[in-house]
């Protein structure tokens, strides 16, 4: 499918690059539920740290000896130090580990990404950029020039091997505008955003990623 390439400017690009011819089996997919909703999980659980467990009384390195005689000490008959009522023992019913590690196929992984793109696409949801060069690095600057392109109330910006620095400088400050590389690409950050932004530099190496 082809779609319009323009500049930070709002003006379409000049002459042949005007147009970019988009991959359809990368941008022209029919976007499934059941799909994108297993690989949001799955990068969300992957994105969750270990609950880290608390020590039982098999766990403690202590002493499994007697504290005294099983009769004639005046005492309780405890018969073992790592119990949890004495200070140094194990915890009596404590935390557990949890490890949040779950494992999804590379193709649906993949099959995912591309349904998410496309589904930028369909739905004009998709702005493609010639490039991210700025004069300079100033947020008002970069405002003023975002407003006039249809960003939407919050956009995904991706470009080629590393981003614009001025270009990332300048939108650090600016609320639900994120930037990354194409190489960082993923369902959640894409889907999460109103519109995604692309280069013409990241729809290539989104391109070749799944051709290579």
């Amino acid at each position: 499918m082809k779609h319009k390439v323009i500049t930070l400017d709002g003006a379409k690009a000049s002459g042949a690059k005007g147009d970019i011819e988009l991959n359809d089996d990368v941008f022209g997919l029919e976007a499934r539920a059941d799909i994108l909703h297993r690989v949001v999980n799955w990068q969300r659980e992957k994105a969750r740290g270990t609950a880290r467990p608390t020590r039982e009384r098999s766990d403690v390195a202590r002493t499994g000896k007697k504290y005294g005689n099983q009769k004639g000490g005046g005492t309780a008959r405890h018969g073992d130090r790592r119990a949890p009522i004495f200070v140094g023992g194990g915890k009596a019913h404590g935390a557990r580990k949890r490890d949040f590690n779950p494992s999804l196929n590379k193709r649906v992984r993949a099959l995912g990404l591309k349904m998410a793109l496309s589904d930028k696409a369909k739905n004009d949801n998709l702005v493609i950029l010639e490039n991210l060069d700025v004069k300079e690095a100033k947020t008002k600057a970069l405002i003023a020039t975002i407003s006039k392109l249809g960003f939407g109330k919050s956009a995904l910006v991706m470009d080629g091997d590393a981003v614009n620095e001025a270009f990332s400088k300048a939108s650090s400050n600016i609320p639900r505008l994120n930037v990354m590389p194409a190489a960082g690409a993923n369902v959640y950050d894409i889907l999460n955003h109103e519109t995604l932004v692309l280069t013409r530099a990241a729809v290539e190496k989104l391109e070749a990623r799944f051709n290579g």
